[in-house]
């Protein structure tokens, strides 16, 4: 039994007449009568009555033609699925990102626009430490990733999203924040003598070893006394006088009482966001996705 033969079936129940369903269907009306015999055959029950006169559903060819109408609604939805899914509009997309990724208006804003374009796709979003998300897209459990830079196997291409200046975070009260000859901004230098809170070297967030790089191309080691996993918790220790940071810009709409941000002024003293994937990482859905962080 083919789909043509319920196709067949349909139009003459329907019709009740075998001329006018080979009109309907584009052929003539011997091969129609011949298929719709060999389908009875094939399914051992006489589906319709035939007379000289009239054309009428048996009983067993009235259940069929319900079930029959199921098979091709079935299938016919089952096309639809395929091709919405080969256009990227329907499955399963997952996404990791790095906790600061959030704080950018870009990211948020392009998985809004993906969310109402492509409302059946299941959209997952993990949060995660940049290293993580890195061996989360070389084992297959995300599709795209958002880091922060670090150094990235072959199997991997990255595309930066954009580049963003650092900022050093302060208490209020300290010199380099009162001080309106700093409000401008300042060097990485100024902090050199400075108790640094930030991540610890095990966190896999990308930003530690940027800051360890700028400092050395500055000409000092950060004295690094408390360490958190957090950014937020990073900001609070500050705010409680514990040392100071330096932390991506878009960071600088957390609003802390007691933290002052200033802009560092060192050309080389930015940090950017990446869109990573497998170089063999070809599904529809997230190539639209990419399309939309990216366009």
């Amino acid at each position: 039994m083919e789909l043509r033969h319920l196709r067949y079936f349909i139009a003459v129940a329907e019709e009740l007449h075998f001329g006018r369903a080979a009109e309907l269907l584009g052929i003539s009306q011997p091969p129609l009568s011949q298929q719709i015999q060999a389908l009875e055959e094939e399914l051992g029950a006489r589906l319709f009555e035939r007379t000289n006169r009239r054309v009428a559903l048996t009983e067993a060819g009235r259940l069929f033609l319900v079930e029959a109408r199921q098979v091709l609604a079935q299938v016919g939805q089952a096309t639809d699925v395929a091709r919405r899914a080969q256009r990227g509009e329907l499955g399963e997309l997952k996404v990791g990102f790095t906790s600061s990724a959030p704080f950018t208006s870009i990211i948020p804003q392009a998985i809004f626009r993906f969310r109402r374009t492509y409302p059946d796709v299941q959209l997952e979003v993990h949060e995660m430490v940049s290293r993580d998300v890195v061996e989360a897209l070389l084992n297959g459990r995300l599709q795209v990733g958002l880091i922060r830079p670090l150094p990235l196997p072959e199997s991997l291409v990255a595309v930066e999203l954009f580049r963003e200046p650092l900022v050093a975070v302060l208490h209020a009260d300290h010199p380099l924040a009162t001080d309106p000859a700093f409000d401008a901004g300042l060097h990485l230098q100024a902090l050199a003598d400075e108790p640094f809170v930030y991540f610890p070297r095990t966190a896999g967030t990308g930003l530690y070893d940027q800051l360890i790089a700028l400092t050395h191309e500055m000409g000092f080691s950060p004295r690094i006394t408390q360490e958190s996993h957090s950014a937020l918790t990073i900001i609070g220790l500050v705010a409680a006088g514990l040392g100071v940071s330096v932390l991506p810009a878009s960071f600088t709409r957390m609003q802390f009482d007691g933290v002052v941000y200033r802009t560092l002024l060192d050309p080389s003293a930015t940090t950017a966001v990446w869109l990573v994937r497998r170089s063999d990482e070809r599904s529809p859905l997230s190539r639209s996705f990419i399309r939309m962080l990216t366009a």
